[in-house]
């Protein structure tokens, strides 16, 4: 190939941008799985937006050596004590593993094994985290201002959000003291 070509997806700063960006977001409403807190749940409104995903898929879902890059915002805020967060999964080729790079805010990248031992990796401009296959994960953002990650994975990892949904993590982080401190999760 003798041919030089400018790229048509650009991530600059913290904004993926080109014709092939694959947008998701995700309101209070979309979540009430996820948080323990259900009366705090219930009394705050269902529209308030908690993250959005812009996803960059350069080969067909399920091919084998591709990947696929992602950057995630999460909004400031809390369900009664415990931080705004995304859902977590576990991939579906569960050897499967992933690269978060934080870019922005202060977070905690929330991870959890098969036998359900849960544990968090502070998450802060820079830092950068090896999620290990075979291990849920899920971030909350413990900061005011909004958390911006970025994600590589394999495109043939695939997601399963229904062992989280339906089991929860073991663990939940929640504010305690001014402080993120990770606790028994009550509903599991």
């Amino acid at each position: 190939m003798s041919e030089i070509a400018d790229q048509l997806v650009r991530f600059s700063g913290t904004t993926l941008t080109g014709p092939s960006i694959d947008r998701l977001s995700r309101q209070l409403g979309d979540l009430g799985d996820i948080f323990a807190d259900k009366a705090a749940w219930a009394a705050m409104p269902k529209e308030q937006n908690v993250y959005e995903v812009a996803s960059y898929f350069p080969v067909a879902e399920g091919t084998l050596a591709g990947l696929f890059f992602g950057i995630t915002y999460i909004a400031a805020g809390k369900v009664g004590n415990e931080y705004f967060m995304t859902k977590g999964h576990f991939h579906q080729l569960r050897d499967r593993a992933e690269i978060y790079h934080c870019i922005e805010g202060e977070g905690m990248l929330i991870l959890m094994d098969e036998q359900r031992n849960t544990w968090a990796e502070r998450m802060y401009p820079g830092s950068l985290h090896y999620i290990n296959g075979y291990t849920a994960h899920r971030t909350a953002n413990t900061g005011n201002t909004t958390l911006v990650f970025s994600a590589v994975w394999p495109s043939d990892a695939g997601h399963d959000y229904a062992t989280i949904s339906t089991e929860g993590f073991s663990r939940i982080l929640v504010e305690q003291e001014g402080q993120p401190v990770l606790i028994k999760n009550p509903l599991s």
